[in-house]
Formats: structure tokens, C-alpha cells, sequence
């Protein structure tokens, strides 16, 4: 069979051109299934083969074929990984994707063939290609900080706002930020309730004692520049001045600009600089400065959002866009909403619920604020625990609540696989999920886009036999025996069995109750994809996961998303590779990445008005 590939890979014809392989070899590595696995965010990112986005043009398919040049031995075009892999003759996370013999490997063959005879191609300069500004809409946490800031009114509205979704990991994804009328009409409403506060006391809103035209002015100016995030134009001064003067009386006249504002587009959508830089690094509307920076032209250049992003994060206000970010991206909402069966687990309650995430966020602000490598959140021997966590760890209690502890040798855990706020949170009401465990950390931390299950299988587990029990291990090789499960659960399941040695609160076990038998549980495995990624344990994946580039560059991209309000795209990878180098060249100190990322938010952006 090798002679045969071998004489179809070098009888190339005058018919082997770009347009063979977009109509030709690309439906068939399609057919195949390899998009599943290989994009930025498949569970093969880390990779030298990335697919095109669904629906790409035939030149960026071409252009795509022409690029697999890089997997292709030109010595010996049969020995290239690129037919190597798909037909697991070299050995494949995917396994067999094309049968080795068919005329799908027939096909690639001629393709590896042809791009042996093309020429090297040559090292070029990627510029990195701006990116139009999104016209993005505040969070609800974005939304209620405003508010707190705007009116001096802490009563966080947005709470009873309509629910946010996750949509690519965050709550802030422009793709999802749409209008729809229950969210317009909340809107309203929060608007006129707000004015009327506002003007029930003295809480500074209006700037001077007065009550004329000279007042009104500095009201509608000043006011308008804070909410608007900019100044206003002559036609909105007038519009607003207007509808002042119509109501015939000062206090209702900016009663009335304040509601009008509070739901107008200028209000709760953004895309100038300055706002990109309040809302990524405060989680909130620009200060004075920020906007007086904005209008000497400052923000325009990268060394300009470097001077105000580190001024900036030195102010308080940084701490809570830190915990908006954390909290989303490590989904600390799960641990918050969870419910677990009460008979089995009688200590979970939400004030345990709430210590859990107080671990975790402690832990992360600490190495923030002291410039550490910030890696070790998944290496740290050592957490800031109270006295319930304690009696879950079965560790001796602080002697102040949340005060720093270090974990002793027989507690088996490290960094926050280790945390009950993960543990307890990707499981469910009382038993593990080694599925769920091992999907966080593909998606969360690797940035590797697991697909959801066919349509049409059964995701249900065999039921526990009380006569010939099985370990939960046992019961989901299930998955792997389906073929229609087992490329996705061999990447996921196997490190969530490393966890296994934490139950569903996160408390650490040595055996698992099956009916009414323990069983003994198997912890070793290795991360599918990562190279050296043996291990057997939770300490052991954390070690793991904290070397590995693919984490370290997937919390770059985690930041960049969070930022930009959007996944990043081809044209941003070089701006990625980027952000990477400069995080691991501080030593992976978190708040040189989140400057990084400030200094490269578009300095266009301020031009364009939503």
C-alpha cells in the first residue's frame, strides 16, 4: 500500500492546483471531522493545524491548503504528518480519521505530493491588522457600578434586570448583547425610578444652588460629559436643553435630562477608548482624568493607555473589575447556585458556598497584588481559608478567619483544582462529574472548545449494579466503547478521573461508595495533546496545566476576550503571540498583562461615536 501512495504522490498531473484542494481534499479531511478538534479553540489549539472559520471563501480555503505545507516531509512527501495523522499511522489524539488505503488518503497523498514541489515559502512580516471597534453594551455589573458612580446610588438595579447568559465564556460578548423589548422596557422603568432618587436628596447631581439658565447649562454639560462618557454635541445640547425647558420647572426639568439619558444609546452602549479602558480595568465609567486624557488626544498612542492603565489598576476600583473578571471566567456562579442532597452532604449551605469563592478569590488577588507568577493558581501549596473550609479540607483551622494557611502533605491538594470552589461547582448534587471536571478545564483553562454530544445519544450513565459494583471510572468507559462519544470523552473524562480522589464537595476521599461497597479509585491518566502530561492526581495536573504553554497563552486569550467583548480572530493571533511573550517575559505577572492588553486596545476607537 505505501507503493501505491507513493506513486500517486509523485504522478502529480497538471490538475493539482489550489482549486483541487478547496474542491477536492478539503470536503474530504470535513467528511473526516477534523474542524472538531482543530481551530483556535479546539481541543488540538496547541497544534500547527487550525481549520478556517465555518463559511470561509474558496481563496481562504486555497490559502488554508497551501499553508499545510508546513506538515509535509519534502524529502519524503508519504512520511508527512499530514497522512501520518488522520490515519493514525503516527499516533493521533483523534485516532483514525481516514481510513488508511482509501481513496481519501489517495487524495492527500496527491496533495502532499504537490506541495512538496512547490517552494519554501518565504518568512513574512504579519502586520497586525486593526480591528473595527464593536459597539459594546454595558453588564449588568458594569451597569450598577455606573449607576453607584453616576448618582451616587448604591442600590444595584441590574439585579433584577433580566439574566445574563455565558456566550464564549463571559457575560460580555458583544455577539450576544442584543436589545430585546423586556430588556428595553426594564431599562425604562430603572431609568425612571433612578431620576426620581436622584432628585428626593441632595446627592450632588445638580452643580450649583441656582436656578437659571447659567446652572442649567453646567447641569446638562457636566452631566451629559459623565454619562455620555464624552461631551455632548450642539444637537444634543439642544435636544436636552429642550426638553428642560418643557417642563416648566428646574428640579423636574433635570429630572427629566437625567431619565432621558440614563436610556439613551450614548448612555448604554460605548466604544471610545476611554471607556474600553474604564470598563476593562474598573469595571465602570471613566474619572475625570481618564476622560480629560481622552480629550488631549492621550489615549491615542500605546505608551498613552500604558500611563493610564497603570494608574488605573493602583486604584481601589481595580479590585472589583479583578473579581468581575474572575468571576466569570472561572464561573464562581456555579459553586454559588449549587444545590447538593442534603442527607449525603449536611454541611453545604450557602454561606459554605460563599467561604469556597472567598478561597479562591483570596488566592487570586494575592498574587495579583504582589506581582507573583501568577501560574501558581494552579501550583500554590497554600490557600486563605476559614474554619468551615478547614474542617472540609481536614486541616487544622486558621487562627483568624481567611487568614493564609499552608496545606500539609496529607491534605493532596494544590492551586485551585484543589479548591472546593471548582471541585463542588463541576459536579453535581452528590456524585462527581469527571466529564464536567474535565470540560472546565479543556475550555476555561486550555481555551479548547469541547463540541456538545450528537443529537440522539444518551448522555445517561449505567446505573450502579448493588450485586457487581462498578467505579464511576468503570461506568463511563461507556463513552469511550460508543464511537459516537469516544473522540470528545477520551480528551475530557481523563482528567476529571484524576480528580476523582474529591467528591462532590470537594472533600478529599480515598475510596468510592458505589450502593453500599467502596471501591478503590485510579487517578493516573495523561492530558490528551499536552506533551510529558502524565499524571496521577490533582497536584500532578496543576503542575502540568501551570507549564504548559497552551495554559499560559489560553489565559492571555481569557483577558483578551474579557477586554475586546469578542473571540479573537486570524488577524489577532500575531497580537496574541504578542501578549504572550510579554506575560511570560514579566515573570506571568497578571497585572503586566492586563497593561498589554491596554496598550493595544484600538486608538481609532475614540473617533467613532455609537
Amino acid at each position: 500500500m505505501k507503493r501505491v501512495i507513493a506513486l500517486a504522490a509523485c504522478s502529480i498531473s497538471a490538475q493539482i492546483t489550489p482549486e483541487f484542494f478547496s474542491s477536492k481534499v478539503f470536503p474530504a479531511l470535513e467528511s473526516a471531522q477534523c474542524r472538531i478538534c482543530h481551530t483556535r479553540t479546539g481541543v488540538a489549539s496547541g497544534t500547527r493545524l487550525h481549520f478556517p472559520e465555518s463559511g470561509a471563501s474558496a481563496a481562504r480555503i486555497q490559502s488554508f491548503g497551501l499553508g499545510l505545507a508546513a506538515l509535509v516531509d519534502r524529502g519524503a512527501p508519504t512520511n508527512s504528518l499530514l497522512l501520518g495523522k488522520p490515519t493514525n499511522r503516527v499516533k493521533h489524539i483523534g485516532g483514525e480519521r481516514i481510513a488508511p488505503g482509501s481513496a481519501e488518503e489517495k487524495l492527500l497523498a496527491e496533495w502532499a505530493g504537490f506541495l512538496a514541489t512547490r517552494p519554501a515559502p518565504a518568512a513574512v512580516s504579519v502586520a497586525r491588522a486593526r480591528q473595527a471597534q464593536l459597539v459594546r453594551r454595558l453588564t449588568h455589573s458594569q451597569y450598577n457600578n455606573t449607576i453607584r458612580d453616576l448618582l451616587g446610588d448604591p442600590s444595584k438595579p441590574a439585579l433584577r434586570f433580566p439574566p445574563e447568559d455565558f456566550v464564549d465564556g463571559f457575560k460580555n460578548q458583544s455577539r450576544s448583547q442584543s436589545m430585546p423589548p423586556l430588556l428595553i422596557e426594564t431599562y425604562s422603568a430603572a431609568a425612571e425610578k433612578l431620576a426620581l432618587n436622584a432628585f428626593r436628596s441632595d446627592t450632588g447631581v445638580l452643580p450649583c444652588k441656582a436656578t437659571d439658565a447659567k446652572c442649567r447649562d453646567e447641569f446638562l454639560r457636566g452631566f451629559g460629559l459623565r454619562a455620555f462618557r464624552r461631551p455632548l454635541t450642539k444637537a444634543e445640547f439642544d435636544r436636552y436643553a429642550a426638553a428642560f425647558a418643557a417642563t416648566g420647572n428646574f428640579k423636574d426639568g433635570a429630572r427629566t435630562v437625567v431619565e432621558a439619558m440614563l436610556q439613551s444609546p450614548k448612555f448604554l452602549f460605548y466604544s471610545d477608548t476611554a471607556s474600553q479602558l474604564s470598563y476593562f480595568l474598573w469595571d465602570t465609567m471613566p474619572d475625570q482624568a481618564l476622560l480629560d486624557a481622552a480629550t488631549k488626544g492621550e489615549l491615542r498612542t500605546p505608551e498613552g493607555r500604558e500611563r493610564a492603565a497603570r494608574r488605573m489598576l493602583d486604584d481601589p476600583r481595580a479590585a472589583q473589575a479583578l473579581d468581575e473578571f474572575f468571576n466569570q471566567w472561572l464561573r464562581f456562579d456555579r459553586v454559588l447556585n449549587a444545590s447538593k442532597e442534603r442527607r449525603r452532604f449536611p454541611e453545604f449551605s450557602p454561606e459554605l458556598a460563599a467561604a469556597m469563592v472567598e478561597e479562591t478569590r483570596l488566592l487570586l488577588h494575592h498574587l495579583v497584588s504582589t506581582n507573583a507568577n501568577f501560574l501558581d493558581f494552579l501550583t500554590a501549596e497554600y490557600g486563605f481559608i476559614n474554619s468551615d473550609l478547614a474542617m472540609l479540607y481536614g486541616i487544622p483551622a486558621p487562627s483568624t478567619q481567611f487568614a493564609r494557611v499552608d496545606f500539609p502533605d496529607y491534605a493532596r491538594r494544590a492551586g485551585f483544582l484543589g479548591h472546593a470552589s471548582f471541585l463542588a461547582a463541576m459536579a453535581g448534587p452528590s456524585e462527581t462529574s469527571p466529564t464536567s471536571r474535565g470540560v472546565f478545564v479543556r475550555e476555561q483553562l486550555l481555551c479548547q472548545h469541547v463540541p456538545p454530544p450528537p443529537p440522539n445519544v444518551n448522555t445517561n450513565l449505567p446505573e450502579a449494579d448493588e450485586d457487581k459494583p462498578s467505579s464511576r471510572r468503570q461506568r463511563l468507559n461507556a463513552h469511550v466503547e460508543n464511537a459516537a462519544c469516544s473522540s470528545c470523552h477520551k480528551l475530557m473524562d481523563p482528567i476529571g478521573f484524576g480528580l476523582e480522589s474529591f467528591d462532590a464537595l470537594g472533600k478529599w476521599r480515598l475510596k468510592e461508595t458505589v450502593a453500599k461497597s467502596e471501591l478503590p479509585l485510579e487517578t493516573g491518566g495523561e492530558i490528551a495533546g499536552l506533551p510529558d502530561s502524565s499524571f496521577n492526581g490533582a497536584v500532578d495536573i496543576g503542575r502540568i496545566l501551570a507549564r504548559s504553554a497552551v495554559c499560559q497563552e489560553c489565559i492571555v486569550r481569557q483577558v483578551f476576550r474579557y477586554a475586546h467583548g469578542r473571540l479573537e480572530n486570524d488577524s489577532d493571533e500575531t497580537a496574541i503571540r504578542e501578549l504572550s511573550t510579554k506575560f511570560r517575559a514579566s515573570g506571568f505577572q497578571f497585572r503586566e498583562l492586563l497593561v498589554a492588553v491596554a496598550r493595544g486596545m484600538d486608538d481609532n476607537a475614540g473617533r467613532r461615536r455609537p
